[in-house]
């Protein structure tokens, strides 16, 4: 459900240039464009939260498949540029009660000891979706969006009675709504959600600059395809490994690495001179980003554990944080990209990070797997 789910948000990078060409956007339209799935998302990222702990999470996630289906074939047959980015919206709140509504199945089957191994897993599984999901698009820029995008609400419903089927874990929780706000304003819950927020950022932010500045060095839609496969590709392969290394020895060390390399990546693809740099910076997003958003996710549904928050609203904070990220990397990339040129963005984001990556190796404990410090709520 969670591959299925990335497989749509991942699909616009190589349609992005068509989309530009074919309707005269500018980069600060496309920015938009990209951003909008990421923009559903984070609107109803809490609400979804909400959901699944009053409803349970597989009626959350069918109806996001629904949705989704739905959503996507607008999407497929639209041609106006703002019913392309509400059709997007929509997506991304189907998105939000999918990843919400999966995560939190997962998390209350796993055993604690394996919580980032399982992570891990789902994250290379949501990968894999990305690894698809450009490949995808690539075909639906050559045969055409109507055909490709029509398809999805078959494999929708079809899902939807997968998902009926499955046993499910845990009853829903009515939580009163004070003493979840109080909770999720908690310092353990914001610092968690900020160290799955910094790194989405540069993801936002990658998913505007790397097929412009392919683009604008000579590369087509399949080369653009194919960098952001490769990528996805290595991402998958390491989230699990991640995972399974910080149940042993802790967050911070993961964590703080991947950041930095994110921050490195970012700058190489904006300043990049050649094309082997640009693809290169590519790569590195995907290293940095497998190695740190595993043990992002588990120290941020760690903090609601100790916090005894339900792990619905772990995962939409989770989903908020992911998604506002990408809203506001995917936009100001392409904003200050159109008035400053492509290093302004990019440097402010390694910026970002590099902070990210220190106050991350301040406030968490040392090689052990513990809690962010101050923990409780």
């Amino acid at each position: 459900m969670v591959f299925f789910d990335v497989v749509f948000f991942s699909a616009i990078a190589p349609l992005l240039p068509r989309y530009v060409s074919e309707l005269g956007l500018s980069k600060a339209e496309a920015g938009v464009l990209s951003a909008s799935y990421a923009a559903g998302t984070l609107f109803f990222a809490l609400p979804s939260g909400f959901l699944t702990a009053r409803l349970g999470a597989k009626r959350t996630v069918i109806a996001g498949l629904l949705l989704l289906g739905c959503a996507s074939v607008v999407f497929g047959f639209a041609h106006d540029y703002v019913l392309l980015a509400l059709a997007r919206f929509s997506q991304g709140m189907a998105g939000a009660l999918i990843w919400t509504g999966a995560l939190t199945w997962l998390v209350i089957t796993a055993d604690n000891d394996r919580r980032g191994a399982v992570i891990g897993t789902a994250l290379g599984a949501a990968v894999g979706g990305a690894l698809v999901g450009p490949a995808l698009g690539a075909v639906a820029a050559e045969v055409g969006t109507e055909v490709v995008f029509t398809g999805v609400l078959g494999v929708a419903v079809a899902l939807t009675v997968v998902a009926w089927r499955l046993p499910e874990r845990g009853t829903p929780e009515r939580q009163k709504p004070r003493i979840v706000l109080e909770t999720m304003l908690s310092r353990p819950i914001l610092i968690g959600t900020f160290f799955v927020a910094a790194p989405s950022v540069m993801f936002g932010a990658v998913e505007v600059l790397a097929p412009l500045r392919i683009a604008g060095l000579g590369g087509g839609g399949s080369l653009i395809a194919a960098g952001f496969i490769a990528g996805a590709a290595l991402e998958g392969l390491l989230a699990p490994v991640a995972g399974r290394y910080s149940d042993r020895a802790g967050r911070r060390g993961p964590y703080a690495f991947g950041v930095v390399v994110c921050a490195v990546a970012v700058v190489t693809i904006a300043v990049g001179a050649s094309m082997g740099a640009v693809m290169a910076g590519l790569m590195l997003t995907s290293l940095g980003g497998g190695i740190c958003f595993t043990p992002a996710l588990t120290m941020l549904t760690e903090a609601a554990e100790s916090s005894r928050l339900h792990q619905g609203f772990a995962a939409g904070l989770s989903n908020t944080a992911w998604a506002s990220g990408q809203v506001a990397g995917g936009m100001a990339a392409g904003a200050l990209a159109d008035a400053a040129g492509f290093a302004t963005p990019a440097l402010g984001i390694a910026i970002l990070l590099l902070f990210t990556a220190g106050y991350a190796c301040s406030v968490l404990a040392p090689p052990s797997v513990q809690p962010i410090e101050g923990g409780g709520g």
